[in-house]
């Protein structure tokens, strides 16, 4: 008697026909959505590398036209923007460790079913998505406690994100009780029984936190404008970046047109232009975290599916 495969390779050749029409549709589809989530950022990366008064001809697409450095040199010329990257990259890693820890220990005191607090504290940290005390309320309570100029103004604020709270929580719900519960047996009190038993558990989801987290710091640059923006060396590269494009935005509006510009420009030089810094700076903003993603990217999957769905 013949003996069937149950190789992948052998139920392929017994698709049937419906079957065959949703996998060609379904490569095509996804085909079509890398080229849509691609294109952008090749299109601004063209942009970033190509002569700016030549981009404003237009008719860029995935390759620099008139190739060339300036832009760069442009933007890293600032003498601020080396020192401003290294604020960025400090509140970053500072900001993210322990912001992550702050809310991973919260979430593993609210999904303590002993916690006779916990319904009135998810609820409290719950209303605060939804409601806030306002700019001028926030800056006020920033001024009194000390903060105004001062790298931990980056930190404190932002240690608890609800959100973040709320996805640690759901995973820790669905981890086995058993487990807790040996530890405890064991003689382990509640915070060895989370340093030692709860967090080497919860990697997956602690790496989508992180994600999370960092992605907003390296982005965030409103709160050194409402309070650093009188301390350079407290300035961070996002902010940095912000004020080329304005600067560049104000030089451009101040003279001609980038027609009579490039019309001018007998020697072919380089005149930046707001829409090729844009481009440079999302380029340089975005290379960061793109870099980082990859290592990151199987426990945020894994992460998202086990937070976001108690087992």
């Amino acid at each position: 008697m013949a003996k069937t495969s149950d190789s992948p390779r052998a139920h392929a050749r017994f698709k049937s026909p419906a079957d065959r029409l949703f996998d060609t549709l379904n490569i095509v589809f996804m085909i079509c959505l890398m080229v849509v989530t691609l294109y952008p950022f090749l299109n601004t990366l063209a942009v970033s590398f190509n002569n700016a008064t030549d981009s404003v001809k237009g008719g860029i697409y995935l390759w620099p036209r008139d190739f060339t450095w300036e832009n760069y040199k442009y933007v890293f010329n600032e003498a601020t923007i080396f020192q401003a990257t290294f604020i960025s990259v400090l509140r970053t890693v500072i900001g993210t460790i322990t912001s992550v820890f702050c809310c991973a220990m919260v979430a593993y005191t609210i999904s303590r079913p002993e916690y006779v607090l916990r319904k009135f504290v998810s609820i409290a940290f719950i209303l605060t998505m939804y409601f806030s005390g306002g700019l001028i309320p926030n800056f006020l309570l920033i001024r009194e406690l000390g903060m105004l100029g001062t790298f931990s103004v980056y930190i404190i604020p932002g240690l608890i994100g609800v959100f973040n709270v709320i996805v640690i929580r759901s995973f820790i719900e669905g981890l086995p009780e058993g487990i807790l519960e040996s530890a405890r047996i064991d003689g382990a009190g509640e915070f060895t029984t989370f340093m030692r038993i709860v967090l080497p558990l919860c990697v997956p989801v602690l790496a989508t936190v992180s994600l999370f987290t960092a992605v907003s710091q390296w982005n965030s640059w409103f709160d050194v404008f409402l309070y650093n923006s009188s301390y350079t060396e407290l300035s961070t590269l996002q902010y940095e970046l912000m004020k080329i494009l304005q600067n560049s935005n104000s030089s451009m509006n101040s003279g001609n047109d980038y027609a009579s510009q490039f019309a001018s420009s007998e020697s072919g030089a380089n005149q930046v232009t707001p829409t090729s810094i844009r481009a440079t700076m999302t380029i340089v903003a975005s290379v960061p975290i793109i870099l980082v993603y990859p290592f990151l990217q199987k426990y945020f999957v894994q992460g998202m599916t086990l937070g976001g769905v108690k087992g």
